[in-house]
């Protein structure tokens, strides 16, 4: 699966609390996936930081 985070991050932090695996922050203080790509065993749990995100900026493939 495929998951990034757009432009409309505001460095809230709740996707790298829910899964710092996948998730962490850039030098700008937003937040960014650490890859790409990512194991299809994360899905629950990036689904989480999905619905979480206040601002919508998590997309998944």
């Amino acid at each position: 699966m495929k998951v990034k985070v757009n432009q409309n991050c505001i460095g809230c932090g709740m996707c790298i609390d829910i899964c710092p695996e996948v998730f962490e922050y850039n030098d700008d203080g937003l937040s960014r996936a650490k890859s790409e790509e990512v194991s299809d065993s994360l899905k629950d749990s990036i689904s989480e930081a999905q619905e979480a995100c206040p601002v919508d900026a998590i997309e998944v493939e």
